[in-house]
């Protein structure tokens, strides 16, 4: 089970510190399967009570993963290592379309938000014991959350979508606990749900959003939490759609004590209408990113849920990070009120991009999603080599394995960077990897 390598320690915190750092120097590799309790702890000489301990504080770590009587093993993907480190070499004069990033082009100076910021400040100092709260950000949110739709709730702040969806986990689950996810589905939730100790429960996905049987069978396995993008979907492009967000109701009605959250991280960007499930069950978390509109380091996201959810989430804020900067608050509030950023003409942009791209693909035969959002997800049979051979002709995309649990394999393609001269060469580029690998297999 562990070739050569022989675990060591004496107390529950001793073992489970060698073996996490041995999976991270290589020699515990994914997929390895650890030893019984018994069995470790004869060879160890301590009780098999000490084992069980160092075991479940690997779990909670998100090193291993454990299957009732199949045993513990290392996780495929250990949680120390994220799905972005997987690197890319780019060789001089590649295109990179892999980083899933907006186009800076598209994005507002800061400078004059900023030094709003600071002149408030200077009037009005934030200090210690105020509100974590900005009065006019809170206004102006709730506002726009009150135009979609979303019901009434607590205005809070975090520093970003994925914290947002991390406190929100750990406001209601315990490590263990069973978590739907989409899949292909954002990566970095891929990895943040092992790594705090719960278990993905893979949910597909089409343009519509989840899959209802797929959904359904996720809530009869006992899921805790289902974790939901409303619109522009990475890495698909999805966006749920009324019916959808319709069947879905109708499942979680039978679930009520499910967490739902909904990540809106493309809120003002996505073209589309808002179709959320909030307010679906007891316990609901809605989240709105800045980092499309007005850029990915001003970490801030505008959430909001059930009274419950929210003042746990407050709660374990306070004491921590305390709040989000005011600073940070207040710029927003300048972008926001002086409208810095057109965003109808933004969302065009992206949704001109993306279908120019998903239309050329289209005429080469080639099949490929985006429904909304900055990527289209192209499916392919080869992942490695699809990458390899766009990488030799000028374009490094993203291999669909960082964003894949039971799925099928894809490539996604950021259209952020395109210009209206890089889509045919790009779709050319795609349809003659994707033969080659036909005459492949055909051979």
């Amino acid at each position: 089970m562990l070739g050569e390598y022989r675990i060591a320690g004496r107390g529950a915190s001793a073992i489970a510190a060698d073996i996490e750092a041995a999976v991270a120097a290589g020699a515990l590799e994914p997929g390895h399967v650890l030893p019984p309790l018994r069995e470790l702890a004869q060879e160890l000489g301590v009780n098999p009570n000490t084992v069980a301990a160092a075991y479940r504080l690997l779990r909670d770590r998100g090193v291993i993963e454990t299957n009732g009587r199949r045993g513990s093993r290392v996780r495929p993907r250990p949680a120390t290592t994220g799905r972005e480190a997987i690197p890319i070499a780019l060789p001089p004069g590649v295109r990179d379309l892999s980083d899933g990033n907006p186009d800076p082009a598209l994005l507002p100076p800061l400078a004059d938000a900023l030094a709003a910021a600071a002149a408030r400040n200077a009037a009005a100092p934030a200090l210690y014991g105020g509100s974590p709260v900005d009065a006019d950000l809170a206004r102006l949110a709730r506002a726009d959350l009150d135009a979609d739709g979303v019901p009434a709730g607590p205005v809070s702040l975090t520093s970003g979508s994925l914290d947002a969806i991390e406190r929100a986990l750990l406001a209601h689950l315990r490590p263990g606990d069973a978590v739907a996810v989409e899949d292909p589905g954002w990566r970095s939730m891929l990895d943040l749900v092992p790594a705090l100790g719960l278990r993905p429960v893979p949910v597909g996905l089409d343009d519509e959003g989840p899959l209802p049987a797929d959904v359904e069978r996720a809530l009869a396995a006992g899921v805790r939490a289902v974790v939901v993008t409303d619109r522009g979907q990475n890495p698909t492009g999805a966006a749920l759609s009324a019916a959808r967000a319709g069947q879905l109701r109708a499942l979680l009605a039978g679930h009520p004590d499910v967490l739902v959250i909904d990540d809106d991280h493309l809120h003002g960007l996505a073209g589309l209408p808002l179709h959320s499930l909030a307010g679906a069950t007891r316990h609901w978390w809605l989240v709105r990113s800045t980092a499309k509109t007005y850029g990915p380091d001003l970490r801030l996201a505008v959430c909001t849920g059930d009274a419950v959810t929210s003042e746990r989430v407050r709660g374990r804020h306070r004491l921590g990070a305390g709040w989000v900067s005011h600073l940070l608050q207040r710029a927003v509030v300048h972008l926001w009120e002086t409208g810095a950023v057109d965003t109808t003409a933004t969302a065009a942009a992206y949704s001109a991009r993306r279908q120019a791209l998903l239309d050329a693909l289209d005429r080469r035969g080639v099949p490929a999603r985006g429904r909304c959002g900055l990527n289209v997800w192209v499916p392919v049979p080869d992942e490695t080599g699809a990458v390899a051979g766009l990488l030799q002709r000028g374009w490094a995309v993203a291999p669909g394995s960082r964003f894949r649990l039971a799925s099928p394999p894809g490539l996604r393609l950021t259209v952020s960077p395109l210009t209206a001269r890089d889509v045919e060469p790009l779709a050319d580029a795609v349809a003659r990897v994707l033969a080659g690998a036909g005459a492949d297999r055909l051979g």
